[in-house]
């Protein structure tokens, strides 16, 4: 059998592990969280090294690619130096496939039910596959990178707003502690409930589960979430606030959705391939195992 381990600096809380069937292949698939540990995840990639046969980074992202741009998570990317044999991904590859459809899918599954068409993306420039499947939908969005990852309560409204945010503050970004813009470890399981107002004026909200739950206040009658790496206490949370509908960008696995990291190197290790899959590897995957976004009605 074939292992495919995502190491998350996230929360030990919401660690997993099952075994799928890929391509014929059957993969074991695990989440270890080091809460918050850069230190602990680090020794993770060297000792399983060679062993197993693809690695997720979790909780965190190598850098993010925007407007032609790549930045560097510096602070970050360096805990999978040791991996030398194995590959590691942290999931922009799946993302920039799989979330690149779900507008469309949310459209033709429940279109309907969304009125007015407004979006609320916690980090639309770290997501810009997600984000501009649904700038092409036609929803009116609001960006939240001021909000959501310097705690500052402007919201961003326009793409051309945005871009000047990611080119000024993203070089900077880049370079402080991950912790102070991202939650880590046992951050990830405290809510502090703000930005209200923008929740309650969009339709959808969509984007990373950790941004989202963050600040998401009690109550969301209504409203439909797009996100990933659901746990059956993120369901709970969200049926308790009165959401309509959970989508996710991949499939419910023994009652969870795994992140994209996840299931990028779940792919490899099917393909056996020992490297990152292209974007039309990626792709070609997808259509031939008809992988899907998941709608849950709460």
């Amino acid at each position: 059998m074939k292992r495919a381990v995502s190491v998350s600096i996230g929360s030990s809380k919401r660690d997993k592990a099952v075994t799928v069937n890929l391509m014929g292949e059957e993969i074991s698939i695990e989440r270890i969280g080091t809460d918050g540990d850069l230190k602990k995840a680090a020794k993770l990639f060297k000792e399983m090294d060679g062993i197993v046969d693809a690695f997720g980074l979790g909780g965190g992202d190598f850098g993010t690619e925007f407007a032609g741009k790549y930045f560097r998570y510096h602070n970050v990317a360096w805990i999978a130096d040791d991996a030398k044999k194995t590959p590691v991904v942290d999931g922009s590859g799946l993302r920039n496939t799989l979330e690149a459809r779900l507008a469309g899918f949310i459209e033709k599954e429940i279109g309907e039910h969304i009125n007015p068409k407004t979006v609320l993306l916690p980090a639309a420039s770290d997501r810009w596959g997600l984000t501009k499947s649904f700038i092409d939908a036609g929803y009116e969005c609001v960006f939240g990178e001021l909000m959501f990852g310097l705690g500052i309560p402007i919201p961003l409204r326009s793409v051309k707003t945005l871009k000047i945010f990611a080119s000024l503050l993203y070089p900077i970004a880049m370079r402080l502690p991950f912790s102070w813009i991202y939650p880590t470890g046992e951050k990830q399981t405290v809510r502090d409930p703000k930005f209200e107002n923008h929740y309650q004026w969009a339709s959808v909200i969509a984007g990373d589960n950790n941004f989202i739950v963050r600040h998401m206040p009690d109550k969301l009658e209504g409203k439909v979430i797009v996100t990933n790496t659901t746990t059956p206490d993120d369901m709970e949370l969200f049926k308790n606030a009165g959401v309509k509908y959970v989508v996710t960008g991949t499939p419910a696995i023994d009652g969870r959705s795994f992140g994209t990291n996840m299931m990028e190197a779940a792919f490899i290790a099917a393909s056996g391939k020992n490297r990152k899959l292209t974007d039309d590897e990626l792709n070609e995957m997808l259509d031939s195992l008809d992988f899907k976004p998941q709608i849950r009605e709460l």
